[in-house]
């Protein structure tokens, strides 16, 4: 079940996972507005209940991208419907963890220690990792592997910028894609256990979006190239494909 028409972002409503959102109904540059039913974006689905089952099926999903660890998807496997989608591993191994660690092992913690974790993180998505959002915006293009879901275990840091991305391509506006990644602080219970200990100045930076982060890395990812045009040619939608994608993704 999804959450009434007319609200954005759209969420799907699950008891074992929280902050799980259509992307769709953000209206582009050229008056279109994204669909509805064809990308979803969420955290870990490793909590799904037997009740969610329904709910998950009834949104046809052909693909599920896993941008999670090697690790923690070892230890929360999604829990999907059987038969069900497809599921495709684009691995962005977390960073902040030992690092986090390494801090809170000080006793001297701070909420800054967090952000500056969280900073170098996004650095690398848009900059390093950009090869496996490649890989996921080429999937999303595929119209084979539609409906398709993407998460990571939060829903909000690798996915949030894939998220941002998408819509990016799709020409939706800046600042509703700023709108859609901080939807996290309102929707996403923080189901992630965090160590024994953790400062409340810590956990709060830990699990909420932060503005500048995301607007810093997609500054960051831009760096070089003359318009977002030739941005997204660089990650393989050259004028064709990105002209393709919006038909297909846009109404």
């Amino acid at each position: 079940m999804t959450d009434a028409a007319g609200i954005l972002p759209r969420r799907v409503q699950l008891q074992g996972c929280t902050n799980m959102r259509d992307i769709g109904g953000y209206t582009a540059h050229d008056g279109r507005r994204v669909r509805f039913g064809q990308v979803f974006r969420a955290p870990s689905l490793g909590g799904l209940t037997d009740e969610d089952m329904p709910c998950i099926m009834a949104l046809g999903l052909r693909t599920v991208v896993d941008l999670r660890g090697v690790n923690e998807s070892a230890k929360a496997p999604s829990r999907l419907p059987s038969p069900g989608p497809d599921v495709v591993a684009l691995p962005i191994e977390p960073t902040v963890g030992a690092s986090l660690r390494d801090i809170l092992a000080t006793g001297r913690a701070t909420g800054e220690d967090v952000l500056t974790l969280l900073g170098r993180a996004y650095t690398a998505y848009a900059s390093e990792k950009l090869p496996v959002y490649r890989r996921l915006l080429a999937l999303v293009a595929d119209p084979a592997r539609r409906p398709l879901a993407f998460h990571c275990s939060a829903g909000k840091d690798r996915t949030g910028f894939g998220t941002a991305l998408l819509l990016m391509a799709l020409g939706v506006d800046r600042a509703d894609i700023i709108e859609d990644y901080l939807a996290t602080n309102r929707f996403w219970r923080r189901e992630h256990a965090l160590p024994e200990g953790t400062p409340p100045e810590v956990a709060e930076a830990l699990t909420r979006a932060h503005r500048p982060l995301l607007e810093r890395a997609i500054e960051i990812a831009l760096t070089g190239h003359d318009s977002e045009e030739a941005f997204f040619a660089s990650l393989g939608l050259d004028a064709a494909r990105l002209a393709a994608l919006r038909d297909q993704m846009l109404e």
